[in-house]
């Protein structure tokens, strides 16, 4: 069977190695003549894969002995907009919105005090990142969402606010370069750049914490998970096990600095060829480009039957684009290997060369 072209923007592409070290994990985990799926997170060899995960996602953002926890959560980073609230959110929040999930996050928080929407690019579809917006310093936090999937843009850079800074990272966690330590909060679900889809990380510094008057039930309570190591319930054992193998592959590449590299010559690649073929153009603004996800259109809806055609027949799987947006959409996580990308960008100069 042929091996695909994965672009697809979630659950995605995760690295071979990972998918050969997991697989043989099912079978037999560490010589103990059990399954990965079946040993008890209560024991050693479990904990300790816990443990290293929590340790190695802080070293990977150069978070290590700077007052951070990481937990591995479920309920995916929908969960965490009402767990952001509940645990910080006193009087009043301030959100960026950018795009379908930071607007459910924003309709979440509003069960629990005030919303200031600071900016919004929903008057052009999400096609953009505003700019220039004030953010309240009264406010309990501000939350910002990195990379917005559906649409293609990408926050290049975040406002330095007085109040604790909180972002969604689900699909560019891991995959660039920067000063980590001015985010209060990260929250990230495994399924886009880091593992299997069944767990989250939450990477939250403990002085925000404790600010609230309500009671925080005890699951939805980030002191609880603290407490417990993430394992005050039975934690998704498998997934945060390959987001470990993930992390590990991600570690011995080079870190984040390697993986940005690499990012951009494979989104480089591909927006060149956007850029250069009259056939297609960007939806995104060329400067909120996402490096995760390029998103681009036809720019003759008559020839959309003969290219798909042309990237199905390669083996391409997952460039559809989401409803919102329509088009097509390529999603270039980390373990994306640039020869996809190259097979994408021949496939489209095909479609020039017989339109």
């Amino acid at each position: 069977m042929m091996k695909k072209y994965n672009f697809s923007a979630g659950p995605c592409i995760l690295p071979q190695e990972v998918f050969q070290e997991a697989s043989q994990a099912i079978l037999d985990f560490n010589n103990s003549g059990l399954s990965i799926l079946e040993i008890s997170h209560r024991s050693a060899d479990f904990v300790s894969v816990m443990e290293e995960a929590r340790n190695l996602s802080l070293k990977l953002l150069g978070l290590e002995n700077k007052g951070y926890k990481a937990l591995f959560l479920q309920g995916g980073a929908s969960m965490q907009f009402l767990m952001t609230a509940y645990n910080l959110l006193e009087k009043k929040a301030a959100y960026l919105n950018t795009g379908t999930w930071a607007t459910k996050a924003i309709k979440e928080a509003k069960f629990f005090g005030e919303v200031v929407e600071v900016a919004s690019s929903k008057d052009k579809n999400f096609n953009y990142i505003p700019k220039n917006y004030k953010v309240p310093t009264d406010a309990d936090y501000f939350h910002c969402t990195s990379n917005n999937t559906i649409f293609g843009t990408q926050m290049k850079e975040f406002s330095s606010v007085a109040i604790p800074l909180v972002c969604d990272m689900s699909s560019d966690i891991f995959s660039r370069e920067m000063d980590f330590s001015k985010f209060d909060m990260i929250y990230a679900g495994a399924q886009k750049n880091m593992g299997p889809a069944g767990t989250t990380l939450v990477i939250i510094k403990e002085d925000i914490l404790g600010k609230v008057s309500r009671e925080i039930p005890s699951m939805l309570n980030y002191k609880t998970h603290i407490e417990k190591d993430s394992m005050f319930n039975t934690p998704a054992v498998y997934a945060v096990y390959v987001s470990l193998l993930t992390m590990r592959w991600m570690d011995r590449k080079g870190g984040v600095k390697a993986m940005e590299e690499l990012n951009n010559k494979k989104a480089a690649l591909l927006y060149s060829e956007i850029d250069r073929n009259e056939l297609f153009k960007g939806y995104a603004e060329k400067e909120d480009r996402s490096t995760m996800n390029a998103t681009f259109n036809l720019t003759d809806e008559s020839l959309k039957d003969r290219f798909d055609e042309l990237w199905k027949a390669e083996g391409i799987n997952g460039l559809n684009g989401h409803r919102s947006v329509g088009g097509y959409r390529a999603s270039m996580y980390n373990a994306l290997p640039p020869h996809s990308v190259t097979t994408l960008v021949e496939v489209m100069q095909e479609l020039e060369r017989k339109a």
